[in-house]
């Protein structure tokens, strides 16, 4: 029996929601696709910052066919988020880190690609054509496909917004064979509003629509490997990993319902954990603490150079102990790191510096020594 196109979207669309993804539409992807050249000026610009993987991939980028040129549809996947408390109230807690809402739990990427394979084969075997599923690592502009299939559109903050659930929204994507009807655009309104510019801590938006990633304290505090530049660690606060000030303040997120699942669900002791504890731990802490986290994919070094600078942060007399020992830790990043803390909080930084100088043999912590005040 042929079924119409209507009915081939209302069964894809009653699957994707019995799999628990909250929303999905459907476009083609026959027309131009401006974002690319969007991609190409932040490229230009340099704006991209160490990430070169963006650079390296921008030709699989200009279009959805670069990706597969067999491709004539796409399914646009979204999952909501949504947090059950504020995510901004962790930042008045200087003893403790802030954690970006998406890495509290189980890593999206595992979670939403499983739930696209299970979708993508029923779609084969109820459906026929061929698919590919897609889950934001590959090089596939997610967030402009989405926008086209009408989930949302993107922000003043590059962020995609929806009328249902604000910037609170994991995406996914299959690209397929098969004749889909497009899903009506939403239109952008942003209005006026430009809460999300203005908390910025860092500035990381030259105008509206436009990121500075080499500013942007998700970039700095995940993506940049070796120390972040001095003038904004006072600016990440107790941030240690990512950033949700952007996100947080959309007021379109006052529609959005907390919708987390066990697997999405926040895990308490990555909500608001203790810095005191947090630079204690080792590589093995570490990868146990994160397990199936995306915060482990950056390392026990990086975050834990990332923890130093929100004890640096804290004004806390009582966490100098725990940057003290870090002086001696093996990573030339870490003990970086702790000198800028101490620097910060420490009334014996002088003495701790003629002791630690002397010995130090790595070139940037030398300098973090000789900039420290």
């Amino acid at each position: 029996m042929t079924i119409s196109t209507s009915e081939r979207e209302d069964l894809i669309r009653a699957e994707a929601l019995r799999l628990g993804f909250d929303l999905c539409r459907f476009t083609d992807i026959d027309e131009a696709w401006p974002a690319a050249t969007r991609l190409a000026e932040f490229i230009a610009a340099g704006r991209h910052g160490e990430m070169g993987w963006m650079a390296e991939t921008a030709e699989r980028r200009k279009h959805p066919r670069a990706m597969w040129d067999g491709a004539r549809s796409a399914v646009v996947l979204g999952v909501n988020y949504g947090p059950d408390r504020d995510p901004l109230e962790i930042l008045g807690a200087r003893d403790r880190g802030a954690i970006s809402v998406y890495a509290q739990g189980d890593d999206y990427h595992d979670v939403i690609k499983s739930r696209l394979k299970t979708l993508a084969r029923w779609m084969v075997a109820a459906l026929g054509g061929e698919l590919k599923v897609f889950v934001d690592t590959a090089p596939l502009l997610e967030k402009p496909l989405a926008e086209r299939a009408g989930l949302g559109w993107q922000g003043k903050h590059t962020n995609l917004v929806s009328r249902e659930f604000g910037s609170w929204m994991f995406l996914g994507s299959i690209l397929t064979t098969l004749e889909l009807a497009p899903d009506a655009v939403e239109p952008t309104t942003c209005g006026s509003c430009h809460a999300c510019l203005d908390v910025c801590p860092t500035n990381a938006f030259p105008a509206p629509y436009q990121l500075d990633a080499r500013r942007c304290i998700s970039y700095l505090t995940i993506e940049l490997k070796g120390p972040i530049p001095a003038e904004y660690r006072p600016a990440l606060g107790n941030r240690i990993y990512g950033c949700d000030d952007c996100l947080a303040v959309c007021p379109w997120n006052k529609f959005a319902q907390a919708g987390r699942e066990a697997k999405l669900a926040a895990r308490e002791a990555l909500t608001a954990p203790s810095l005191a504890e947090l630079s204690r731990l080792d590589d093995a802490g570490f990868r146990a603490l994160f397990s199936k986290s995306p915060v482990k994919r950056i390392g026990r070094d990086r975050f834990l150079r990332n923890v130093l600078y929100a004890i640096g942060n804290s004004g806390d007399p009582e966490l100098v102990a725990e940057a003290e020992r870090l002086l001696e830790d093996p990573s030339p990043l870490v003990r970086g790191a702790a000198v800028w803390a101490l620097g910060r909080l420490s009334p014996g930084f002088k003495a701790l510096h003629s002791l630690h100088l002397a010995q130090e043999t790595d070139p940037q912590v030398r300098d973090e020594w000789a900039s420290a005040p």
